[in-house]
């Protein structure tokens, strides 16, 4: 791991993984892959939390106004009640930094 506050390099390829085991079921990540159970995450960053067109966010969803990036997603994907009091997520996090980190570079190629 880098230095104070930065996370490890993220691996795609592992973050799929992660993604078609923890998330598939309740987010797409292709742009006509439409709603699921979550908002479809394609164009996820740089959007602000609960924006997304045709989803129905919950208030907290939107009050809190994330903008999303590496270190919101990051800190989100810890423990996303705990980012989001009220959000209607029900995953509870993924608590070791590598697995977040391949999430998020998954992401990143793949929204």
């Amino acid at each position: 791991m880098g230095s104070f506050g930065e996370a490890p390099k993220g691996n795609a390829k592992s973050g799929e993984k992660i993604f078609k085991t923890k998330c598939a079921q309740c987010h797409a990540v292709e742009k006509a892959g439409g709603h699921k159970q979550g908002p479809n995450l394609f164009g996820l960053f740089g959007r602000t939390s609960g924006t997304t067109a045709g989803y129905s966010f919950s208030t907290a969803n939107k009050t809190k106004a994330v903008n999303w990036n590496e270190n919101t997603l990051y800190e989100y994907l810890l423990n996303p009640k705990k980012y989001i009091p009220g959000t209607k997520m029900v995953f509870p996090g993924l608590k070791k930094p590598q697995e977040r980190t391949d999430l998020i570079a998954y992401l990143k190629s793949s929204t």
